[in-house]
This record gives structure tokens, C-alpha cells and sequence, in this order.
């Protein structure tokens, strides 16, 4: 089989997307003058194919624009919606509500904790303020006035 006639069983390795494919070619792998010509043509047609592609992009990136000018959505308010929408997003995983759960029980236990630890301190202010001492120590400024 000669190599024209290989098409579908060659062996070379097919580049990688990224992958250079002037890195992939053989240096001793050498072409005749119609295969060679046969590339500059795919060449020129996978070039032109991008630029149509590319034109067409412009295009209708411009129309989304317009449709967007018209229906008077700015960048601001897209802004403003994606990050609803992302926040939204957010606040459906499973790790936030778990999250949100925990700091909420964590809330209610620091709550009461303190509120816990309030009441101690007022109650020992409380027997401090009936306590002897205090109130020998509240008749002498009372007599000092």
C-alpha cells in the first residue's frame, strides 16, 4: 500500500488540542510537490473557515447587544442578576446548608452561654451589693456626704 492509499490506517500519532502540530511531523518525513500543495489549499481553507467563523461571532455578538440595548438590560443589571443567580446557586449546595446549620446551632449555644454567664454576674453582683462589707462600706461614703 503506498502512502496515498493508507488514509484512515495511518499510524502517526494525532496531536493533542494545544499540542503543536509542526512538533508532531517527522523532520524526515518528506512530502511531494501535490501533497504539499494539497496542505497550502487546506491551509487556505481552514484560514478562511476561521475568519468566516470569527465574522460571524462579531456579528452576533453585536446583535446580542442590540436585543440587550433594546430591551434596556445594561451591564450593570446582568451584573447584578448573575450574582443573584449565583448566590442562589450557593445557597442550594448541601455545604451551605450544613454550614449555615451549624453556625446557627452555634449561635443559639454562644446565646445562651452568655446569657448563662449574664445571669451569674448579676447574681453575684447582687450578693456582693447585699453583702456586710458592702453595705458598712455603703453607710461610710453615705456619712462622708
Amino acid at each position: 500500500m503506498d502512502r496515498g492509499e493508507q488514509g484512515l490506517l495511518r499510524t502517526d500519532p494525532v496531536p493533542e488540542e494545544g499540542e503543536d502540530v509542526a512538533a508532531t511531523i517527522s523532520t524526515t518525513e518528506t512530502l511531494s510537490e501535490e501533497e504539499r500543495e494539497e496542505l497550502r489549499r487546506e491551509l487556505a481553507k481552514v484560514e478562511e473557515e476561521i475568519q468566516t467563523l470569527s465574522q460571524v461571532l462579531a456579528a452576533k455578538e453585536k446583535h446580542l447587544a442590540e436585543i440587550k440595548r433594546k430591551l434596556g438590560i445594561s451591564s450593570l443589571q446582568e451584573l447584578k442578576q448573575n450574582i443573584a443567580k449565583g448566590w442562589q446557586d450557593v445557597t442550594a449546595t448541601s455545604a451551605y446548608k450544613k454550614t449555615s446549620e451549624t453556625l446557627s446551632q452555634a449561635g443559639q449555644k454562644a446565646s445562651a452561654a452568655f446569657s448563662s454567664v449574664g445571669s451569674v454576674i448579676t447574681k453575684k453582683l447582687e450578693d456582693v451589693k447585699n453583702s456586710p462589707t458592702f453595705k458598712s462600706f455603703e453607710e461610710k461614703v453615705e456619712n462622708l456626704k
